[in-house]
């Protein structure tokens, strides 16, 4: 099992939205960058599980916790013009952008801030933290996951 970390920005798709899906799940779609691209192609698989990041607001923080419900296929967003992540360069039959699907595992009583994250000397490598890190998909190392998870209070 791998383990992830997702943004989204609270006012676009909170983690909220997720669980009051039907069956708790949904497809994450508008990746619009090779490299979290690539991660959902070559390395996210189902069942891994991934940290529900919101970002991009005034306290961002590690909110909860959702499941890789399905392996990555076509982002069907690119190929419609009406849509936000449309891309009139990706061709349905040679698709450019990938989606997963995921499921609503648990929200946290107590999110783990951006802040508090930084501050944690166990969490210096992680790849949140790191200068210039701004991918909306990013791999998290088993002992990361476990102590943000302790941090939460939810070990």
């Amino acid at each position: 099992m791998a383990y992830w970390l997702m943004k989204s920005e609270p006012d676009v798709y909170p983690i909220d939205h997720l669980r009051s899906q039907k069956r708790k799940t949904d497809y994450w779609d508008g990746i619009r960058n090779y490299q979290a691209r690539n991660f959902m192609r070559d390395q996210m698989r189902k069942g891994d599980l991934a940290f529900f990041y919101h970002s991009n607001c005034a306290e961002p923080a590690v909110v909860g916790i959702m499941e890789i419900a399905c392996a990555a296929y076509p982002d069907h967003t690119a190929f419609n013009s009406n849509e936000k992540y449309f891309d009139a360069k990706s061709d349905p039959d040679n698709p450019r952008w990938l989606m997963v699907d995921v499921r609503f595992k648990k929200k946290f009583k107590n999110p783990v801030t951006l802040q508090s994250i930084k501050a944690q000397k166990k969490l210096g490598d992680m790849r949140l933290v790191q200068r210039g890190n701004r991918l909306s998909i990013l791999p998290v190392a088993a002992l990361e996951w476990r102590h943000i998870v302790k941090m939460a209070g939810e070990s």
